[in-house]
């Protein structure tokens, strides 16, 4: 389930109390105080057999004896019974429960899986159990046992922990801070973070919302929640247990650095979330992000009346990535004819300790003005010259006024050092919307909070350049490698086995060969060091994979005989540290030399909550030591590999330093999107670490690797990995189409870099198939809009592009998104003008219709104009069946049911 009734919990129009009683130390009493308070308008039952009023109101003994529906039910009574009572609501209509109650154990036959085999045949919503409750300021219910009723606002709080809900109530409500609504998940037997993304995301009453996670359980719906939710409002998420041990060291690199919350970090990242690290932060983006939009541009200007100030704050602002604002000219000039001469003459702009409320105005004009600022921090120290009250009307003042001139205008922040005066202050910047904090530290980090949400929305919307047209990995090669290897009962595949693999994927490898024996170390060395000059000797065991740690590598080898004395060296030292392991013999491989080339680390890891993981950091023998890393959730198009690449130390030496040309850079990108894609293509791969990796002018290529293998139980419906969090590209749905004129087109799935086909497409359809399509003659075909088309989440959309084979021209696309509970989709076509009538539209439509059906949906709808005769012909003819549209007489609304 994801939002299916759960209008029941967040619009009710009555409510059960169940477990209501009349002893003020019980939890159910605080529920119904707070109920009482809250104001909620319609009514609220009490149910408890115990009793038959409370403080003056009917009390009833079970659901049949109410007097009218309930829609929600709050429930705090013993463990045992919420089974039975889950039951009995769901019987008598109630479509939420809110299980406030503890103690119901995890697995078969627990009472968490009774409550939930209760609910399932009324579809029948369970929030909790063990939880605080469910609070919802703007109709009135507060359905928890907080001491205090939250302030109605456009802010959404989403926690696993309670306590966490009261603290923010006690903390917003002194600043006058409300919310749309707050939940506490408690166990999230039912309703969960994806579930709540994804009603909160489509929520006109919520402007941003905030999490707070421990732990996440269904990862493949929280990403696809958490993305569609982020692309249209900021989410903010905390996450506790940052620093938790991992349950089991990996036995490759990549997943001994690969730890839990780099993997959340990660996945926040990927998502477009804004992560934030303790609750002083959350707070800090909660009066950020209640009173300021996001803005684009990182340029701050700071005014202050205290030099010291201003310096802690380009201190922290330099912590946090931010840039201050260069200030043109001309505001250089307009702020030296209005402030006095010993003002510091740059960015921070210190007015000095004396500044009068009228100086304060004239800066802030000027830097308001500025176009070079793309944000402005006004900052206070109280002193015996000015008041501070004084200075904050000023500026609230000169905010209002420059709001009346420009719109939107550009983001104020305040910071009011001194005991009580960030409280006072926040009197009187309230009712202009300027965020108030009492430190330079809290401040920048509110301007940050919203430059790196505004960022990581571009990031979403960055269009990724092609992948070269000569990537064809050998797919087929690469599984039978694999396949071979299980069926052998091998975990770790050997060096030929590897080297085989990454040139399916068109990765240059250094390939070894084996001896098993010193004599043989000997021969192969002969015939490689005439062209390589040196070789390495590696000791060649299924059971060691950190060859360094035990002494077996021996690098630089010059002559036969001395390769000879290396493998006895390293098969001897093999024996010593590990006695039990199986020694194959040795394997030889020429020496790479590479003047200047950096060492990367580039790999796999397996996260057991969501699965596949890329790494990329500086490579070599010291990887957990150094830990210049950065992860991503796979897939991986060239944009997200390049950004993975810049979160790294060691992406400043990939570029250009003294002598040393920069690396190759693209072609680093470029192995780890072949990589990623192995990962989706072969589920088998559990871990494989690329290190060395070596990167210079010339391109890559790969010195040592390891892949570590395990059979695949799971399954997915569309031939992918199972493990992966995010659905990657499904390529198996590539089709050769057949026109009515017997030419053929390809159709595939959409991928982000065809935006760079969109605009072509559109210059060869007319005004009036536009209109039929978006219902306008002009549709906005801006970045941003064509992004959205093209960079979809496949696990709630599909496009199917149509290209010409032979220049690759796009034709026709067809698109269905699925609603949140994936059994409805709506659909949309459009067909170049000039193709119209050869058949391609009934073939997109029979494509879409056919991957549809496969995907599990129920029905596809459209809404189509009446005077669109070409397209309701086709609807009629596919099954469609039309229904006129009350709301308006110009649209039919078409449904087909694909049972």
């Amino acid at each position: 389930m994801t939002v299916r009734n759960l209008e029941a919990a967040f619009s009710p129009k009555s409510i059960a109390l169940v477990g209501a009683s009349p002893r003020e130390e019980s939890v159910a009493h605080v529920v119904l105080r707070n109920m009482r308070d809250a104001g909620f308008a319609g009514p609220v039952y009490l149910v408890n057999p115990k009793y038959t009023e409370i403080e003056g109101q009917p009390c009833y003994p079970g659901a049949a004896a109410l007097p009218g529906p309930v829609d929600l039910a709050i429930i705090a009574t013993p463990p045992q019974t919420v089974p039975g009572l889950v039951a009995e609501f769901g019987a008598h209509g109630a479509r939420a429960v809110v299980v406030i109650t503890a103690g119901f154990g995890n697995g078969p036959g627990s009472l968490r899986q009774q409550t939930l085999d209760a609910a399932r045949p009324h579809t029948l919503r369970v929030f909790g159990p063990n939880t605080v409750g469910l609070l919802v300021p703007g109709i009135g219910l507060n359905g928890s046992f907080a001491h205090a009723s939250p302030l109605k606002g456009d802010l959404a709080l989403l926690s696993q922990s309670g306590a966490v809900i009261v603290t923010m109530i006690d903390w917003a409500n002194d600043r006058g801070i409300g919310f749309s609504s707050m939940v506490s998940l408690g166990d999230m037997a039912d309703v969960d973070f994806g579930d709540l993304l994804d009603w909160f995301a489509a929520d006109v009453h919520t402007r941003a919302i905030l999490l707070y996670v421990e732990g996440i359980t269904n990862p493949k719906k929280f990403m696809s929640a958490a993305r569609a939710a982020a692309r249209v409002k900021p989410v903010v998420v905390v996450k506790s247990g940052r620093h938790a041990e991992a349950a089991k060291a990996a036995a490759s690199h990549t997943g001994a650095l690969a730890g839990v919350d780099a993997v959340y970090d990660a996945a926040f990242r990927r998502a477009g979330l804004l992560r934030v690290f303790d609750l002083d932060e959350l707070f800090d983006s909660v009066e950020t992000l209640s009173r300021v939009k996001p803005f684009h541009g990182r340029r701050l200007s700071v005014l202050t009346n205290g030099g010291g100030l201003g310096v802690l704050a380009v201190d922290r602002l330099v912590d946090f990535d931010g840039s201050l604002a260069p200030l043109s000219e001309q505001t250089f000039l307009r702020l030296d004819q209005n402030l006095p001469p010993t003002w510091s003459k740059s960015n921070p702009v210190d007015i000095i300790g004396d500044a009068p409320p009228e100086r304060y105005s004239a800066a802030l004009e000027a830097l308001l003005d500025d176009e070079t600022t793309d944000a402005v921090l006004v900052m206070n120290c109280p002193t015996a010259l000015s008041s501070s009250d004084a200075a904050a009307a000023s500026v609230a003042e000169t905010v209002r006024s420059h709001e009346s001139k420009v719109w939107p205008r550009k983001p104020v922040f305040a910071a009011w050092l001194g005991g009580a005066k960030a409280a006072d202050a926040r009197k009187v910047f309230d009712p202009v919307a300027v965020p108030v904090f009492s430190t330079p530290t809290a401040a920048v980090r509110g301007v940050s909070h919203l430059v790196r949400y505004s960022e990581a929305q571009d990031m979403l919307m960055q269009t990724p350049p092609s992948l070269p047209a000569d990537f064809t990995p050998d797919v087929e090669t690469a599984r039978a490698v694999v396949a071979d290897g299980l069926a052998a009962g091998k975990t770790w595949l050997d060096r030929p086995e590897i080297a085989k693999m990454l040139t399916a994927y068109g990765i240059t490898a250094v390939a070894p060969e084996t001896a098993e024996t010193a004599a043989g170390a000997r021969e192969i060395a002969a015939r490689l060091l005439p062209e390589f000059g040196a070789c390495a000797v590696k000791i060649n065991s299924p059971d060691i994979q950190h060859k360094s740690d035990i002494g077996g590598v021996r690098l630089n080898i010059e002559t036969p005989h001395a390769a000879e004395e290396a493998a006895q060296e390293v098969i001897a030292a093999a024996r010593a540290a590990v006695p039990d392991a199986r020694i194959l013999g040795v394997t030889v491989e020429p020496m790479i030399r590479r003047p200047g080339a950096r060492e990367l680390i580039l790999g796999l890891a397996d996260d057991k909550l969501f699965g596949p993981v890329v790494l990329f950091g500086q490579g070599g023998t010291a990887v957990e030591v150094i830990r210049d890393k950065a992860l991503a959730l796979p897939p991986l198009d060239l944009t997200l590999a390049h950004d993975l690449i810049g979160r790294t130390r060691i992406s400043r030496l990939l570029k250009a330093f003294r002598n040393e040309p920069a690396a190759d850079i693209d072609e680093v990108a470029l192995t780890l999107v072949k990589i990623a894609q192995m990962a989706a293509d072969i589920p088998e791969i559990r871990e494989l670490d690329l290190n060395p990796l070596l990167a210079d002018k010339d391109g890559v290529v790969a010195v040592d690797a390891r892949i570590r293998i395990e059979v695949e139980t799971g399954t997915d419906r569309h031939g992918l990995n199972p493990r992966f969090a995010i659905r990657p590209y499904p390529k198996e749905w590539e089709r050769e189409l057949t026109l009515n004129d017997g030419t053929s087109v390809l159709a595939r799935p959409v991928r982000p870099e065809d935006e760079a086909l969109y605009n072509a497409f559109f210059a060869k359809v007319d005004k009036e198939d536009l209109r039929l399509r978006f219902f306008t003659p002009k549709p906005d075909l801006s970045h941003r809009f064509l992004a959205r088309l093209t960079q979809i989440d496949y696990a709630r959309a599909m496009a199917f592009v149509a290209l010409d084979p032979d220049t690759g021209e796009l034709l026709g696309v067809v698109r269905i998104h699925a609603d949140p509970d994936h059994e409805k989709a709506e659909y949309a076509i459009l067909v170049r003008s000039d193709l119209k009538g050869r058949g391609l539209g009934w073939a997109l439509m029979q494509l879409i219709i056919d991957y549809a059906r496969e995907d599990g949906l129920k029905t596809i709808h459209g809404d189509v104009l009446v005077g669109n005769r070409s397209m309701l012909s086709m609807c009629r003819q596919l099954g469609f069946a039309e229904v006129l549209t009350a709301a308006d007489p110009d649209l039919v609304t078409v449904t087909l049911s694909l049972d």
